[in-house]
């Protein structure tokens, strides 16, 4: 259990305990799209309210199973941003389908912490009901089609919108992340840059010393080269291009 999984479940058990003493705490935390001028607040702090024990106890089982290997990845700022950035997202979507239906529950931060440990571990078996395998990246897919599915055929007073809001908004704060994290900028520095189509010097290629590379690189760089006279410079693609202009330098 890391720090921020196990203080968010916590707090929504806590928040659960104080809806059974008093049911005034629902109507003051519950978000309302129609009446959100009047209680912004209530773009977060509907996440915390739940609708009975099982609404909660299904919530944050999937926090606590999916939350802390996400928290270890991120950190925890950005784990906190993952969560409630996908909640928020979700209450979006939700106003935007269902603008006079109030809403309560995790499930949107708990589907974008589901999404990213998806993102960083798509081929991670996850066992339903300790049965069915399932690699992580087809739980998303699977959940992505019932809850479009259920959101336009259902009747039920479920917020099937609110929860594909939270795989949405996980997916945008993700790729954020992801390209502006150290390793993207550090990949972005040594990465050579690519010349225009007109500009490629293919003629330099050709005349690349090979006897000066390693004997692997030598041969990944015949490979391409056979590639190159077969198709041409618009047939490589980024990755050989890449590799031939680093190495025809280097063999020069």
């Amino acid at each position: 259990m890391t720090r921020w999984v196990g203080r968010l479940i916590a707090l929504n058990v806590l928040v659960l305990l104080l809806e059974m003493g008093s049911p005034s705490v629902e109507l003051w935390l519950a978000y309302r799209p129609f009446a959100v001028v009047q209680a912004p607040w209530t773009l977060f702090t509907y996440m915390f309210v739940h609708a009975g024990f099982m609404h909660l106890f299904f919530n944050m089982f999937a926090l606590w199973v999916f939350g802390p290997r996400v928290e270890m990845r991120l950190g925890s700022a950005r784990f906190l941003g993952l969560y409630f950035g996908s909640g928020l997202t979700g209450a979006v979507l939700h106003s935007l389908i269902s603008p006079m239906a109030p809403i309560i529950g995790a499930s949107g931060a708990v589907f974008g912490v589901m999404y990213g440990f998806a993102h960083y571990w798509p081929r991670e078996p996850i066992y339903l009901w300790g049965i069915l395998r399932l690699e992580a990246w087809t739980l998303v897919i699977a959940l992505t089609a019932i809850e479009l599915y259920s959101g336009i055929k259902s009747t039920d007073n479920v917020a099937h919108f609110a929860h594909l809001g939270g795989f949405i908004g996980a997916v945008v704060y993700l790729k954020i992340i992801d390209s502006t994290s150290a390793a993207a900028r550090w990949r972005a520095k040594v990465t050579p840059a690519i010349p225009a189509a007109p500009l490629l010097d293919v003629e330099r290629w050709k005349r690349a010393d090979l006897s000066a590379l390693h004997p692997v690189n030598r041969e990944e760089y015949e490979r391409v080269l056979a590639k190159l006279q077969a198709v041409g410079p618009t047939g490589l693609n980024r990755g050989e291009v890449e590799f031939l202009e680093r190495f025809s330098r280097l063999a020069m």
